[in-house]
């Protein structure tokens, strides 16, 4: 059957500062909270350039809700100066029946703050602890050792720019340090759990290592050490749905999926262009992979094949390729989406008719409203006349994909799904949707032109591969 995949933006809103990571609270109650974190390297006025530059973040909190086609969904709740923010992570079960939030900062401290609800229903971020991982570092990333709703010795983990990882055990109000340990050359860009058996750590440096640890046996020695990455290791995630699957990416533009217990050979390589930096399994749909790929957007993957062992690369579902710079922070919401995907209005019949005699293509139009309103994409043929989707080329919006990824809980017909991402140098953040439908579901047609905006595109071998807009990436953020 031809599956329609589609991506619709919703909303864009300028962060003023740098943006690098944004994160939906995983809370059943709060599913409708994202929270966004800030980077930026300022200097004063009257700085020379060999004076150090002060690095400054801010982290917003919204709210999302659907109010109607003319209203902009996201509303901002809070906003909080900080250091600057490498990274955010919302924990996965409550912690004292509230939601608890994780952050990294270039202060070489790790902040959590708790989301409470005033009297009158407003949601806030409250100040819980910090603790400093060490004098001269930045604290680069963290995760929960809670991913599959484990509640029970709740600990983080947490990598930093001198190539440690540290290990910290969440008490009441207060984190405590475990151990820490050297654990690549260079910066540790990212470290992850396990899962499953949460006494497993892995991490990725810009030494091109991918190790895995065990705590039980200390961090002495790593119980494997994999070059299978030609760069830097900046994403690891374990699934939540399969036990040993892991998800690893690179500087080296390669998405790759392991066996945990055969990590001498991935089970899948997908090259996905401009640098892997953050990836997300989706929280429902075991399938479904998000990759921010720095200077080639952001991907939707499709692994099923990967994972029962085909060899093959993973298909790509869809891009999101509206930012303008680094594409660094995307998640997944589980936020129900209620309205089904909304169709472009027809026009008159004569328009109708003159753009059907020139639908060879079209060029992506972005109406914007303002930076902190919503905007919407349409379709333009060479003389700038709108092209309805209706009439928009059937290669760009139906393919022959894999089955529809079911779902746990009902064997559904459809996926919609909705989704944040940020990018760096414009600091834009952006919320929008993608559905993937059966051809005859919903409307017809994309938003997307075959020529310059593709949901999917085709490679070698009828394999779907994310399109290239750039070499490979070399660069680092400072």
């Amino acid at each position: 059957m031809a599956w329609k995949s589609r991506t619709r933006s919703l909303q864009v809103l300028d962060t003023e500062l740098s943006a690098d990571t944004v994160e939906w609270c995983p809370i059943p109650e709060w599913h409708n909270i994202l929270a966004c974190g800030t980077y930026q390297l300022q200097k004063g006025p009257d700085a020379g350039p060999e004076d150090a530059a002060t690095r400054i973040g801010r982290l917003y909190l919204f709210k999302f809700r659907q109010q109607g086609p003319m209203c902009p969904p996201l509303s901002e709740l809070q906003r909080i100066d900080t250091p600057a923010i490498l990274d955010i992570k919302w924990c996965h079960v409550p912690v004292s029946e509230k939601p608890l939030l994780g952050m990294a900062t270039a202060s070489g401290e790790l902040q959590l703050h708790r989301l409470i609800e005033s009297q009158e229903g407003r949601c806030a971020l409250q100040t819980v602890t910090s603790l400093g991982l060490g004098p001269d570092k930045l604290a680069l990333s963290l995760d929960w050792s809670t991913g599959r709703g484990n509640s029970s010795d709740v600990r983080v983990v947490s990598s930093d720019s001198a190539g440690c990882v540290n290990v910290l055990s969440l008490g009441e109000n207060s984190l405590t340090a475990v151990s820490q340990w050297k654990a690549h050359d260079f910066e540790a860009w990212i470290s992850a759990f396990s899962y499953w058996d949460t006494q497993l750590v892995y991490s990725g440096g810009d030494d091109c290592k991918l190790k895995g640890w065990d705590l039980r046996m200390g961090p002495s020695s790593p119980t494997f050490t994999s070059k299978r990455h030609s760069m830097g290791v900046c994403s690891v995630h374990s699934s939540p749905h399969r036990e040993r699957i892991l998800a690893t990416g690179s500087y080296d533009e390669q998405v790759l999926l392991w066996d945990e217990r055969n990590m001498r050979q991935p089970l899948s390589e997908s090259a996905l262009g401009g640098g892997v930096w953050r990836l997300k399994w989706h929280p429902t749909h075991e399938h479904l992979l998000l990759a921010a790929c720095m200077h080639n957007d952001f991907h939707i993957l499709h692994c099923q094949q990967a994972l029962e062992g085909s060899g093959g690369a993973c298909s790509v579902l869809a891009s999101y390729i509206l930012h303008n710079s680094l594409a660094y922070g995307a998640d997944w919401s589980q936020l129900s989406l209620e309205e089904p995907p909304p169709c472009s209005p027809l026009e008159t019949t004569e328009s109708r008719q003159s753009q059907t005699e020139s639908r060879t293509g079209g060029h992506l139009r972005i109406q914007y409203e303002s930076p902190t309103a919503s905007f919407d994409t349409s379709l333009e043929d060479d003389s700038g006349r709108y092209i309805p989707e209706s009439l928009s080329p059937s290669s760009a919006s139906s393919v022959a994909g894999p089955p529809a990824c079911p779902n746990p809980a009902v064997d559904s017909p459809a996926v919609s799904c909705l989704m944040a991402s940020c990018s760096f140098y414009d600091h834009m953040l952006h919320v929008w949707r993608w559905d993937w439908t059966p051809q005859e579901a919903g409307c017809t047609g994309t938003a997307q032109g075959e020529g310059e905006r593709r949901a999917v595109g085709e490679g070698d071998g009828g394999q779907a591969v994310a399109p290239a807009k750039y070499a490979k990436c070399t660069t680092r953020r400072e």
